[in-house]
């Protein structure tokens, strides 16, 4: 019985020694991928402003009160008025879309409370 048992040694050292010899199958040819288009990023080309965005337009009376009263393109009074709201800490802190509005804002708002979003649909009504 010792033959047998070594014979199935060798045979188990064999098998093991041959599927480590055992060339990796070859692999399987990678599709082209199709060439990129062209992208205006990708050319350097810078993205223009909308003229509407950049007309300067004249605050009414109360929206002058906060922003000033020279004629300014409408991102800018957005920025003016975030200003005045940062400064004089009107930004709801619990919820922080909302805005609490003082005495000045709550004459262009018309309430006392106002959602950032709908803040530029109001404002908007100021401006000519």
């Amino acid at each position: 019985m010792a033959k047998k048992a070594k014979k199935a040694t060798k045979k188990a050292a064999a098998k093991t020694t041959k599927k480590a010899t055992k060339k990796a199958a070859p692999k399987k040819a990678a599709k082209k991928a199709a060439p990129k288009k062209a992208t205006k990023k990708a050319s350097g080309a810078k993205r223009k402003p909308n003229p509407s965005f950049m007309k300067a337009l004249t605050p009414s009376a109360k929206l002058a009160a906060v922003v000033g009263s020279n004629p300014l393109p409408r991102t800018e009074v957005v920025k003016k008025l975030w200003a005045y709201i940062k400064k004089n800490n009107l930004q709801d802190a619990k919820n922080r879309r909302n805005i609490n509005a003082d005495a000045k804002l709550k004459d262009i708002f018309g309430k006392a409370v106002v959602n950032m979003f709908e803040m530029t649909k109001i404002v908007s009504k100021h401006l000519s």
